[in-house]
């Protein structure tokens, strides 16, 4: 996690990362699912995703592996994500 993302996440409880392919900006917010926003040019919330890993762990794991995930395969993370319409 870069010194920007976790003062990010030390102020607002979540991060952002930019997807490796598309370029588009998410909010990765504290939690263990449907926690994931994709931002719009203006920062607004656009779509929520839902990813996981397959085993269970603590919500910071989840974040990380949720970050590596949209950081380096993208497409193939949000080809196996549910998307949902974010508040």
């Amino acid at each position: 996690m870069s010194q920007e993302q976790l003062a990010q996440y030390d102020a607002h409880k979540y991060f952002e990362v930019v997807g490796c392919h598309s370029g588009k900006r998410y909010r990765i917010c504290h939690g263990h699912g449907a926690n994931i926003i994709e931002l719009d040019e203006c920062a607004r919330p656009r779509t929520g995703w839902c990813f996981v890993p397959n085993e269970h762990l603590v919500a910071g794991d989840v974040m990380l592996a949720q970050k590596i995930a949209l950081e380096t395969d993208e497409r193939g993370a949000l080809a196996k994500a549910n998307r949902f319409t974010p508040r």
